[in-house]
C-alpha cells in the first residue's frame, strides 16, 4: 500500500492501475468505509482511498476543529482491507494560495442538508470534483447513508460529463440499527443507547409504505411522532422526497428517499431508507 500526500505523487502512481476504484473519506474509518474499500477492490482490482477533512464543507459554527481523526489507525485498517493507494493531502495541497473555484449545483442542493447547512454542498461538490480529476478513478464508491450527497455527486457527474461511474452502496449499520458514522464517536453511553430510535422510526415509515400507505404527509407525521417520543431529540427535518430530484412528495408514486436529521445532545445524526414505488 502506497501512501502519498501530493497531487503529483497520485498522478505518478495512477498509471500502475488499468482500473481503479476510489473511496473518498474524511478518515476516522469504520466498517462502512471498509465495506466500500473491499467492494471497490473486488470490482476494480485496485482501490485508492482519500483521507481529507475538507474545510470548505463545514460552516464556521460546525465541528471542523473537533472532527475525529486517527490517521495511523486508518492506515492500518486500509492496509488490512487491501487498499493500494491512500491519498492524505492537507488543506494547502487541495486549496493552494489563490484558489478561487467552487462548483455550485442547483435545486438538489437546496433542501434537507442544504437548507440546514448553507454552502455545504458547494464544498462537497468542489472537493469531489478535484478528487476525481486528481485520481481519475474508473468508479467512485459512496454510502447511501449520505443520501443527498450521493444525489449531488451523481448529478454533477452527469451534468459535467465526468468519466467516472458512481456506485452507491447500502448503509452499513450497527447491530441495533444505528447507521455507522464517524460522528457516532461524539455520543456518550446514554446517547448511544438512544440513537437507534431514528432508524426504528424510519423503519416504521418503511413498514407503513409496505402496507400500502402512499400519503407522504402521513408518513412524515408518523415518523416524526416516533422520534418525538424521546424529548432528547431535536428534529431538523423529516422528509419523503423524490429519489432523484429530492423534491418533497405529496404521494409516494415513484422511488423515494425517506430521511431525517436530528440532534441528540451535541451530536447531529442523519439517516434514510429508500422505498421503491414499483
Amino acid at each position: 500500500m502506497e501512501v502519498v500526500k501530493t497531487v503529483a505523487a497520485v498522478r505518478a502512481a495512477r498509471g500502475r492501475f488499468p482500473m481503479l476504484g476510489l473511496v473518498p473519506t474524511m478518515g476516522f474509518l469504520h466498517a462502512g468505509h471498509i465495506s466500500l474499500v473491499e467492494r471497490a477492490k473486488a470490482e476494480c482490482g485496485a482501490v485508492a482511498v482519500s483521507i481529507f477533512v475538507n474545510p470548505t464543507q463545514f460552516a464556521a459554527h460546525e465541528d471542523l476543529g473537533r472532527y475525529p481523526r486517527d490517521l495511523p489507525r486508518d492506515l492500518a485498517l486500509l492496509e488490512a482491507a487491501g487498499a493500494d493507494l491512500v491519498f492524505t493531502p492537507g488543506p494547502a495541497d487541495m486549496y493552494p494560495d489563490g484558489f478561487q473555484t467552487r462548483i455550485e449545483l442547483g435545486p438538489v442542493t437546496e433542501p434537507l442538508e442544504g437548507a440546514v447547512r448553507p454552502g455545504h454542498f458547494a464544498g462537497v461538490a468542489t472537493v469531489v470534483a478535484k478528487l476525481f480529476n486528481i485520481v481519475q478513478p474508473t468508479r467512485a464508491y459512496f454510502g447511501q447513508k449520505d443520501a443527498q450527497q450521493c444525489v449531488v455527486v451523481r448529478r454533477m457527474v452527469r451534468d459535467l460529463d465526468m468519466p467516472v461511474e458512481v456506485v452507491v452502496a447500502p448503509t452499513v449499520r450497527e447491530a441495533d440499527g444505528l447507521a455507522m458514522s464517524s460522528r457516532n464517536a461524539y455520543l456518550n453511553a446514554e446517547e448511544r443507547a438512544e440513537a437507534p430510535l431514528l432508524y426504528r422510526a424510519l423503519s416504521y415509515g418503511e413498514a407503513l409504505f409496505a402496507e400500502g400507505e402512499r400519503d407522504a404527509g402521513m408518513l412524515r407525521a408518523a415518523i416524526r411522532e416516533r422520534v418525538e417520543i424521546n424529548p432528547r431529540f431535536t428534529i431538523d427535518y423529516v422528509s419523503v422526497a423524490d429519489a432523484e430530484t429530492l423534491e418533497e412528495l405529496e404521494r409516494v408514486d415513484r422511488d423515494a428517499v425517506i430521511s431525517l436529521a436530528a440532534r441528540l445532545g451535541t451530536t447531529r445524526l442523519i439517516d434514510n431508507v429508500v422505498v421503491r414505488a414499483g
